[in-house]
């Protein structure tokens, strides 16, 4: 085959416009290439969506707290926490933790 012959095929003709190639060299270029290509607005965009989700997750823990202190603001509300969390007590008052029949067993068997 000549390449008049060649060049006179319709594929040739297309694949040969000068705006056809600068085009594909630009879309190649911008999806691999730059640094606003897809792949970077993929990561980022994905970046976002964590960094909301986080976002969420925190400002519900904040309303948690912020439930928690005004709670703690009572003083019996005082005093039953750190009764039950830290066995705290009152003064001439003697404690006794009172463990259920279950706990014991499992503590025997892990020693």
């Amino acid at each position: 085959m000549k390449f008049s012959e060649l060049k006179n095929k319709k594929w040739v003709k297309m694949v040969s416009n000068k705006y056809l190639l600068i085009l594909i060299l630009f879309v190649i270029w911008m999806v691999f290439f730059d640094t606003n290509s897809f792949f970077i607005h993929n990561e980022l965009n994905d970046e976002v969506n964590t960094l909301e989700e986080n976002k969420d997750f925190y400002k519900n823990e904040i309303d948690h707290d912020k439930s928690f202190i005004e709670k703690m603001k009572d003083s019996n509300e005082q005093e039953k926490f750190a009764r039950e969390k830290y066995f705290m007590k009152k003064e001439n008052e003697d404690i006794y933790i009172i463990e259920h029949q279950d706990s014991l067993k499992n503590k025997g068997e892990n020693e």
